[in-house]
């Protein structure tokens, strides 16, 4: 009985530990972006993250309107880049190393504003190794990095959406 006390404190004093040290960093789950608008028409083209952002902006409570006539924003998706470049190389010519950039470019447009605002990107870049005796493994590996970049991407679009000005 008195094992089953004595385990249940110091479980309860190890979470109090971890979650005291995680507040005590600046760690938050992140949730629901306060964006400042509650309707959004998106037009221009369909890219890869177009679903995903479609889903974000459901889950923070922005309806999609299919016109911008009651809309309260204007979202213009223009274009997105995938880049792949050489980072380094063997002193026998073999690349060691990769480096991937993702970029979308995007303009918006408040409803009562005359004009677009500029347009502006959002890039995100990863660095991973390579070996040729690993190819599937590492094409597996530059796909999730390709993923986890629309996703930040995704993040980042949201922020700077939700600091417009109303």
């Amino acid at each position: 009985m008195r094992l089953n006390n004595l385990q249940a404190m110091l479980r309860t004093w190890f979470l109090a530990i971890i979650i005291a040290s995680l507040t005590g960093c600046g760690f938050h789950m992140s949730g629901l972006a306060e964006l400042p608008f509650k309707s959004i028409y998106i037009q221009g083209n369909t890219l890869a993250i177009s679903k995903k952002l479609k889903k974000s902006f459901h889950t923070n409570g922005v309806t999609i309107l299919e016109s911008a006539d009651n809309a309260d924003l204007l979202l213009e998706l223009m274009s997105e880049e995938n880049e792949k470049r050489i980072l380094s190389i063997s002193g026998k010519g073999v690349v060691n190393e990769y480096e991937i950039f993702y970029r979308v470019h995007y303009r918006t447009k408040h409803i009562e504003d005359p004009t677009w605002s500029q347009v502006n990107t959002i890039e995100t870049r990863r660095d991973y190794s390579y070996n040729d005796a690993d190819l599937l493994a590492k094409q597996l590996e530059e796909k999730k990095l390709n993923e986890s970049m629309q996703n930040d991407a995704i993040s980042s679009l949201m922020r700077r959406l939700a600091a417009l000005k109303s």
